[in-house]
């Protein structure tokens, strides 16, 4: 099976979910939320960093799982339009819908 490149876009919301997992995980240790998911270490960390822009459905399941992340805030959070951020008057930009 042939692969195809990984668009911007991919690699921008792979950016977004490594993100969201880091803050999600807080300071919890990788190698404990890893290993509570049943991947490895170095998979979350891969996933964490942005190399692995497109890990697979149950991964990200496991994942958003240990971490008591629902599946459709993750899908939500990583799949949100750049457009769709507002800077919110504090010098930091919140999704549309936190800013109304």
């Amino acid at each position: 099976m042939v692969r195809l490149p990984l668009t911007p876009a991919d690699v921008e919301r792979g950016q977004r979910l490594g993100a969201l997992l880091r803050r999600a995980r807080g300071e919890r240790s990788m190698l404990e939320t890893a290993l509570d998911a049943r991947l490895s270490p170095e998979t979350l960390r891969k996933i964490e960093s942005g190399r692995v822009a497109t890990p697979a459905f149950p991964t990200i399941a496991a994942i958003a799982d240990v971490l008591g992340l629902s599946l459709d805030a993750v899908w939500a959070e990583i799949n949100r339009p750049e457009h769709d951020v507002e800077p919110t008057g504090d010098g930091h930009d919140a999704p549309e819908w936190l800013a109304s």
